[in-house]
């Protein structure tokens, strides 16, 4: 029987998508891969130290300064793909921060934020337009349920 060191395991992150008068925060990333460039905010799991929910929470508030609570967490997919990251097989977690608080400010590994449209999305570091593709529909299976 083998055992969970006995393989090679990948990566995990959040990532996450804040809204606010239909427009999405994005980080421009001080740091490589991708440094310049926008993506949602987020980052890596501490292993063996939080769950994924607690990374949630304190890499929003590390790269953005806004407070999250767990009860306003929605994991909206996880992408597997393990060519996604450059740095290797990452496993990401991306969460809808349905709630927030608090004055957004970069921090941590992001340059700059900026709230964007959400329908004038440029181009995005990884594969974060497949999510930003995947909240638009999840926007619109949630207003056809209101009525």
């Amino acid at each position: 029987m083998k055992n969970p060191q006995d393989y090679k395991n990948p990566a995990a992150t959040a990532t996450f998508i804040f809204e606010k008068q239909g427009k999405i925060l994005l980080v421009k990333r001080k740091h490589e891969p991708y440094k310049g460039k926008w993506c949602l905010p987020g980052g890596f799991l501490n292993y063996g130290k939080e769950t994924l929910e607690k990374t949630a929470q304190r890499e929003a508030y590390e790269e953005t300064s806004l407070k999250v609570r767990q009860k306003d967490l929605y994991l909206l997919c996880v992408n597997s793909s393990p060519n996604r990251d450059p740095r290797g097989h990452v496993i990401d977690h991306v969460y809808i921060a349905t709630e927030y608080s608090g004055k957004f400010k970069a921090g941590d590994d992001a340059s700059e934020l900026l709230w964007k449209d959400l329908n004038k999305i440029p181009r995005l570091a990884f594969d974060h337009n497949k999510d930003i593709k995947k909240y638009k529909e999840w926007k619109r299976e949630k207003c056809q349920r209101k009525y």
